[in-house]
């Protein structure tokens, strides 16, 4: 668990990142990005050139991502804040998410959500639970919730950020999360990674996910589903 000194970070520096919430931008393509985003991404940056220093950095507010691509490099793939629109407005559901490949595998991958004081690693024990609960992701249409066929009883819910999504599904208190429109590697890399860990069924583009790293410039549709809770607790 490599990155448990990086949430300390966090986690220290969290009223200065919270005092950030009224201070951001929109971007080109309409969401937000703020000064607490740039401040997490600063102090992963730090802690990235200490800890990996033959890793390179890729991150949602790094765009656009110009170098090389090696699907055997090593990477560490950030989120500073997944969620952003939920940070700015005073929402506590938003997350850090890491992951970190060496020579093309996949080594560690993290979640913090650090106003609701959660974390989750590679290798920590994870606490399982049985839902009936269905996540859906923040980017569907109207049009798009109004088609949406499941079998009688499943509950809906759309919380906006990916980290939160991906580890509740992980957990199983989401009884499936999809995301259908498609989102970048940095969005869910670290919780396709920990579902994967925790025996959920995985899929990225209608193919099960094996732990690869994903190119960062394409966007990818996402798929979470609980395995088995056989020798868990209940």
């Amino acid at each position: 668990m490599q990155t448990l000194d990086l949430y300390n970070q966090i986690s220290s520096s969290l009223p200065s990142i919270l005092n950030t919430r009224n201070r951001f931008r929109m971007k080109e393509d309409n969401s937000y990005v703020s000064e607490g985003d740039l401040l997490i991404q600063s102090i992963v940056e730090s802690w990235v050139k200490k800890k990996f220093p033959n890793h390179l950095l890729i991150s949602e507010e790094m765009e656009p991502f110009d170098d090389v691509w090696d699907s055997l490099g090593s990477y560490v793939v950030l989120d500073p804040i997944d969620g952003t629109e939920n940070f700015v407005s005073g929402l506590k559901e938003w997350g850090v998410g890491l992951s970190i490949y060496t020579n093309g595998r996949h080594e560690e991958s993290c979640i913090f959500l650090p106003e609701l004081d959660e974390y989750q690693t590679t290798g920590m024990p994870i606490k399982r639970y049985r839902s009936r609960i269905v996540g859906l992701s923040s980017s569907l249409t109207a049009e798009d919730v109004a088609n949406l066929k499941w079998q009688q009883g499943v509950e809906f819910r759309i919380i906006g950020c990916a980290m939160y999504n991906l580890l509740m599904a992980a957990r199983g208190a989401f009884k499936l999360f999809e995301n259908i429109k498609g989102v970048n590697c940095w969005d869910i890399l670290p919780g396709l990674n920990l579902a994967k860990e925790a025996g959920c069924r995985t899929w990225v583009d209608n193919e099960p996910y094996c732990g690869q790293i994903l190119f960062p410039t394409k966007k990818y549709r996402v798929r979470i589903e609980q395995g088995s809770f056989e020798n868990e607790d209940s």
